[in-house]
């Protein structure tokens, strides 16, 4: 959590940021429009799930769990009660019902996001909804050089809570870029152009991230279809913004 912080905190060099975050709590925005998603962040991986319970309850939100905390008959109850947690699995949440407001535990996507300084625009971007992201920020003037944009890969953490550089967050962010150049022409950071280049450089961008080490995990843990639907792109029409509760809702 110290270094999502810190990258958090960096936002602040621009006039919005974008978090890219495929496989992670904030991969799971596009759920549907209205529907408020309270991503928060946390210090340590073991105490998101307490962390994000609290959330939940204070802010009224439905809490979502681990995709290997609930049973595969009824992915999406783990427990009984009126309102048993969601999993933050994209392939349990895409046949689970509505809900008005969802808590997944996120570690560094999130954080990211909670640590980003008041006063700007804070968008959850992924390869999902791209186009969508690129749309709505050109067409409010950012990524010009008076309205400068920090995009940054989510990455991961390891046990120790240290940062995780991850390649399909990597490319998430290439990916933005390209879609903000495609529009303006304003100055690139070296860091920027970088991912920029290693998106549009990479062939096929869904074998990459099904086969890097954020991908195989998944899979080999029964969750291939979540990566399949993480490197799907421009299917999503939402483009989720961070509100003043530091949820996400649809821009």
């Amino acid at each position: 959590m110290r270094d999502a912080r810190v990258v958090g905190q960096s936002a602040g060099a621009g006039d919005v940021a974008e978090a890219a975050d495929l496989l992670g709590g904030v991969g799971c925005q596009d759920r549907g429009a209205g529907e408020a998603v309270a991503d928060r962040g946390v210090a340590e991986r073991t105490a998101a799930a307490k962390a994000a319970e609290a959330y939940a309850r204070r802010a009224g939100a439905q809490l979502a769990v681990d995709r290997q905390a609930v049973p595969s008959a009824a992915p999406w109850s783990l427990a009984p009660g009126p309102s048993p947690p969601l999993t933050y699995s994209p392939t349990h949440l895409r046949d689970a019902p509505v809900v008005d407001r969802l808590a997944p535990p996120s570690s560094n996507g999130a954080a990211i996001a909670a640590a980003a300084p008041t006063g700007i625009s804070v968008v959850a971007a992924f390869l999902r909804n791209v186009s969508c992201v690129g749309d709505w920020l050109n067409s409010r003037g950012y990524g010009m050089a008076r309205r400068p944009v920090a995009v940054i890969a989510a990455g991961e953490q390891w046990p120790d809570g240290s940062l995780r550089l991850t390649v399909e967050d990597l490319l998430g962010a290439g990916a933005v870029i390209s879609e903000l150049c495609a529009e303006c022409a304003a100055p690139l950071s070296a860091e920027a152009a970088a991912a920029k280049a290693g998106y549009e450089g990479t062939a096929d961008v869904p074998h990459a991230i099904a086969t890097s080490a954020s991908g195989r995990h998944p899979a080999e843990t029964g969750f291939v279809e979540d990566v399949v639907i993480a490197a799907h792109e421009d299917v999503c029409p939402f483009v989720p913004v961070r509100d003043g509760d530091s949820a996400f809702i649809p821009g």
